[in-house]
């Protein structure tokens, strides 16, 4: 096993517990639930039982299991092979070019707030700031990644911590009041109707919103001691992400009816209606900066996370040799800029689509559906580790043996394959214009970045591999 300089390990368990947090908790997600008003709290509690408690403790496991850097990349190579190894990284780092441009305009209809809140809907307006935003984070990114921790670590604190226990607060207060409520407290509300599946559809947001837990993985090698401190640490950002996603999401709903509900500027026209109850309208502002310093945060986090798995597999010749080049503070930066022009091209679907909250959720849909088929794969990893690599020690193991593991992968992965297929159904709450470009949106987008990753392994060279040159004989 693989070990660093105690030196270059600078991450502790709180940092950890930040990083993991800064990449799964996102206030923008809770307007997605909160058109479920008080069946939110029925759906976050059903997504954590069935995916978010197995991630957690399977990520746990591989990540103690597997101290170094690389992550998803190892797990799944060690358990299937290195192709499906370098299809999973790839399947984990694509997945963001289409979420970069969807928590970006996010961000971009947040800040409206400050100055015009009717460019939450102008196209133009909504794409230029997701490419500023996005290059300039990237161009951050470079100067390595002691900075880039800090910036999601301190993101996640005053962009979402703080602003979530807010919202819970205010939320509390209207309810404790004598304040109209736009959702019903009775058995038939928290378990909403499933007769229709186009009612559920936005039940998919919750895996990604849940998802992340075995990114911070990559940063192995910065880790103080990795062993106790992964699982410390996963444990504290799921307990924290699902009591501020509950809560927020019933906040909103508590004063937002279903049928206005925006899912871009839902959170913040919720801020509004909660702070002016209070006469606190002054915090509208600094409230909407902090919500946008904290999804820049998570977006930075995702940003170079999954590259740096993805650039792991360059020591095995999967990566073309100018992908392999690191700058002076070791980060790949052609990476980041090739990153940079999928985004690019990704962010423009904002044109095609009548609204943004309709680009929103399909942007969302397909990053959900590409991102899932990864867990898929770790599940099973997990499973398969069990049996192939019982030697490799695990400080933390999934307990009840054989049935345990078997058990916690098959739920994440049944939930993960229903959720994938789901996301293929337009939500009834919104309109999603011309059925044939989004049913054709998700499936040719699906199969694109399903088919990349095979094809690069398949027609790979040997030259890609590292030290080629040194071990090919002179003429």
């Amino acid at each position: 096993m693989e070990s660093a300089p105690e030196k270059r390990r600078f991450i502790n368990v709180f940092l950890l517990a930040l990083l993991n947090l800064s990449v799964m908790s996102s206030l923008r997600n809770l307007p997605l639930v909160s058109e479920y008003g008080y069946g939110s709290l029925f759906f976050y509690c059903l997504v954590a039982f069935v995916f978010l408690f197995p991630a957690a403790l399977i990520s746990a496991e591989l990540a103690t299991g597997w101290v170094k850097t690389g992550g998803i990349y190892i797990w799944v190579r060690e358990a299937f092979g290195p192709m499906w190894g370098f299809f999973a990284v790839w399947m984990q780092w694509i997945h963001n070019v289409t979420w970069f441009p969807a928590i970006l305009a996010f961000s971009a209809t947040t800040l409206t707030y400050l100055f015009n809140p009717e460019l939450a809907e102008n196209k133009l307006y909504i794409i230029s700031s997701i490419l500023i935003g996005f290059w300039g984070i990237t161009f951050y990114n470079s100067l390595g990644l002691k900075f880039s921790s800090w910036f999601s670590a301190l993101g996640v604190i005053s962009g979402t911590i703080l602003p979530g226990f807010l919202i819970i607060g205010l939320g509390i207060a209207w309810a404790s009041g004598n304040n109209p409520m736009q959702i019903q407290f009775s058995y038939e509300a928290l378990i909403p109707k499933m007769d229709d599946i186009r009612n559920i559809v936005f039940l998919t947001g919750l895996f990604l919103a849940f998802g992340g837990l075995e990114v911070s993985a990559v940063h192995a090698r910065e880790v103080q001691n990795p062993q106790k401190n992964f699982p410390r640490a996963i444990l504290i950002a799921a307990l924290l992400c699902f009591f501020v996603y509950t809560l927020g999401a019933l906040a909103i709903a508590f004063v937002i009816p279903a049928s206005d509900l925006s899912l871009v500027s839902g959170l913040m026209d919720a801020f509004e209606i909660l702070l002016s109850k209070y006469n606190l309208q002054y915090l509208i502002g600094p409230v909407a900066v902090m919500i946008v310093y904290g999804a820049i945060g998570e977006l930075n986090a995702w940003i170079i996370g999954p590259v740096r798995a993805l650039h792991a597999t360059s020591k095995h010749g999967d990566l073309p040799p100018i992908f392999q080049k690191l700058n002076k503070h070791g980060m790949p930066m052609n990476l980041l800029i090739f990153q940079g022009f999928i985004v690019t091209i990704t962010s423009f679907v904002f044109l095609f689509m009548p609204s943004s909250s309709s680009a929103f959720w399909i942007l969302s849909a397909m990053s959900i559906q590409i991102y899932l088929v990864m867990y898929v794969l770790m599940f099973l990893a997990a499973i398969k580790l069990r049996y192939s690599h019982p030697h490799i020690e695990r400080p933390y193991r999934i307990p009840y043996h054989m049935h345990g593991i078997w058990f916690i992968g098959s739920l994440g992965t049944i939930s993960s394959l229903f959720a994938f297929a789901i996301g293929f159904v337009p939500p009834s709450q919104l309109p999603t214009g011309n059925i044939f470009f989004y049913e054709g949106f998700l499936i040719l987008g699906n199969l694109i970045v399903s088919l990349i990753p095979i094809l690069i392994y398949l027609y790979k060279k040997e030259s890609w591999h590292p030290g080629h040159e040194a071990r090919t004989p002179s003429p």
